[in-house]
């Protein structure tokens, strides 16, 4: 998953994106299987545009990239269910990625035009009561890196990654470049490629089964030595 922000203060300044069609057909050479477009930056500490600007933002890039590329596994970035409804209804089915683990009026939203939804959970990864309402919902989990409360929150819930399985459900992991790579190691979002392709292996080789990434080349680099390791050709499976 390849991430495209159409903003100008996400907190890694080369995914901000100034010409979609460049970046897609970057992204889309390099091997990236799902675009997933954000129109209003959910960095720590960051104050959430207006939902208008938001919309702003998103209507010309999803309207470029369904003219562009009709075929494209598309997905937006959105906390709000009217934007949500809004990307549905003119532009057709994709995928909704909700950082904020959802409220009832995006579940119906989901649930209604059978889309499906990347459900934050936030480092809680118990889902048994929680997942019985939600049965209906064709649900990616995403265990929520950066937004669980501390570096040391985030290691303990990637710990417990492999929990995740055990819900056959597709598992959405995003790490790239977030501050719980570069801080400890004292680098910056700049300078921790190489951190992020290590931790991106772990989370491979643990349950993930989607990368949400800025780096998609590299990404599938990591991710055909990681099926490489895992399945070597001569293997019996």
């Amino acid at each position: 998953m390849a991430i495209g922000n159409v903003t100008p203060d996400s907190f890694y300044a080369a995914s901000r994106v100034t010409d979609i069609t460049s970046w897609a057909d970057q992204v889309l050479t390099e091997g990236a299987d799902i675009l997933d477009i954000g129109g209003c930056s959910t960095r720590p500490g960051s104050t959430p545009v207006e939902q208008e600007e938001e919309w702003r933002r998103l209507e010309p890039a999803l309207k470029t990239l369904r003219a562009a590329y009709p075929d494209a596994q598309l997905s937006i970035d959105t906390f709000r269910p009217e934007i949500a409804r809004r990307a549905l209804e003119q532009f057709g089915p994709m995928i909704i990625n909700d950082i904020s683990g959802g409220c009832e009026a995006m579940y119906d939203l989901v649930r209604a035009h059978r889309v499906p939804y990347i459900w934050t959970l936030r480092g809680d990864l118990s889902l048994p009561e929680r997942q019985l309402s939600m049965a209906d919902i064709d649900l990616i989990l995403d265990p929520g890196f950066g937004f669980i409360g501390s570096t040391e929150a985030d290691y303990a819930c990637m710990r417990q990654l492999d929990s995740l399985r055990r819900y056959n459900r597709p598992i959405l992991v995003g790490v790239s470049r977030k501050s719980m790579l570069w801080r400890p190691l004292g680098l910056t979002p700049e300078t921790c490629l190489t951190a992020t392709q290590a931790l991106q292996l772990y989370a491979l080789e643990h349950g993930a089964t989607i990368l949400r990434t800025h780096d998609v080349k590299e990404t599938k680099q990591t991710i055909h030595l990681c099926t490489s390791l895992l399945f070597p050709l001569d293997s019996k499976i």
